[in-house]
């Protein structure tokens, strides 16, 4: 049985039309009818050629809208064909891929085949034909979660790894640490150095490591366990591990900087706020992820842990 639909019926399966009643630009516009969308996914449906003006495809964000334009939106929403129970795409571009991982998974294997994000990564952009690879830029811990950015292209990759401070302008990881801490907030400075056991410790003074900078503040506390957010300047390996230890209060469940205490069975450490400037296009990207449930269970009235 074939059933023929008129044009508008047709046109009402792939679009949502709105008709432009003032002045206004078309990002202005899309914020008020699509409320509660964030500004980068509507940078992501314009880059998808999925808006248009009078049925002129636009992807320009500040287009000038009139009174009287009729603005269409393509219902279909673009397919990411990822299923993994290691890592989640949060945006991709030609460009750059930003992902949320879960713990127990490297950021970049020792090996050309280890398991790892990269490789993870890798077999999809084979799977669906795409000529490029995962290049790493920055990485977290194994056993911490969170947001991450990979290039897709060389280009792309060097000029992250070139201008990684000035390009990332806003990472936050949010803690459980162990103890009641003393100060809302505050600052940790120190010079960061492995040993040949590949131990980091940490030294007030320069002791030919690397020179580490962590903003901490303190969100809810009890007599067990606090939540705490963590801002960083440098990027040092181990580094909100190591200075959370230099407090005396450790994350939670750290079995190599920890005092023991695993309540969640896992490195309570999650990389939740990954603010960047696109490397190619220059545009503003905001990514954040919602803190662990699990977290805040340790905060709640009937926590028993």
């Amino acid at each position: 049985m074939t059933i023929n639909k008129t044009g508008a019926e047709y046109a009402a399966t792939k679009y949502t039309e709105y008709t432009v009643r003032n002045a206004c630009t078309l990002t202005e516009f899309l914020e008020v009818t699509l409320s509660g969308i964030s500004r980068n996914r509507l940078k992501d449906i314009l880059r998808g050629r999925g808006i248009s003006v009078d049925r002129k495809v636009v992807t320009q964000y500040d287009y000038p809208l009139s009174a009287g334009q009729v603005v269409r939106i393509s219902k279909h929403k673009r397919k990411i064909d990822l299923n993994n129970k290691w890592l989640k795409i949060i945006y991709e571009d030609k460009d750059i891929i930003v992902i949320e991982k879960n713990p127990g998974i490297l950021s970049m294997g020792t090996t050309a085949k280890q398991f790892c994000v990269k490789t993870v990564l890798d077999e999809y952009f084979q799977k669906r034909h795409f000529k490029c690879h995962a290049h790493v830029v920055h990485r977290l811990d194994r056993e911490t979660s969170g947001l991450m950015v990979y290039a897709k292209t060389i280009e792309a990759a060097k000029i992250l790894e070139d201008d990684w401070k000035g390009r990332v302008f806003d990472r936050r990881y949010i803690a459980v640490l162990c103890g009641q801490m003393e100060k809302e907030g505050g600052t940790i400075e120190s010079w960061l150095k492995d040993n040949k056991a590949c131990i980091t410790f940490s030294s007030p003074t320069d002791n030919g490591g690397k020179h580490a900078v962590t903003h901490y503040h303190t969100m809810q506390t009890n007599e067990k366990f606090s939540l705490v957010e963590m801002r960083l300047d440098t990027g040092r390996k181990n580094q909100i591990r190591v200075h959370m230890a230099d407090l005396g209060h450790a994350v939670a469940g750290d079995d190599k900087y920890g005092n023991g205490l695993n309540p969640l069975r896992r490195l309570c450490l999650h990389a939740y706020r990954l603010h960047l400037y696109h490397p190619i296009t220059n545009e503003l990207l905001e990514f954040d992820t919602p803190y662990p449930s699990m977290f805040l269970q340790l905060f709640t009235k009937n926590n028993t842990l």
